[in-house]
């Protein structure tokens, strides 16, 4: 289990209002946004732990951010394997 620390999102607003602000640029490059979706499901995940009242929504954010993360690592390996 793992808890946000002090000045780390504790509820489900505060981990959307998180997911928002770091929001990477539109045109940023495929790493960025896998990085952006890895450590948005790590932080949904920790708030899950926390802000009980919302767990299952917080536990779908974090399959959502998964999800998403696992298309962009196959879109950067395809890009890869095309290029060599």
């Amino acid at each position: 289990m793992t808890t946000p620390r002090k000045n780390e999102p504790q509820t489900l607003k505060d981990a959307h209002h998180v997911a928002a602000s770091t929001r990477p640029l539109p045109g940023a490059s495929l790493a960025t946004w896998l990085r952006w979706r890895q450590a948005n499901a790590r932080m949904y995940r920790a708030v899950s732990d926390v802000d009980r009242f919302h767990h299952h929504e917080l536990r779908y954010w974090v399959a959502h951010e998964e999800d998403k993360a696992e298309e962009l690592a196959a879109r950067i390996e395809k890009e890869k394997a095309e290029t060599r």
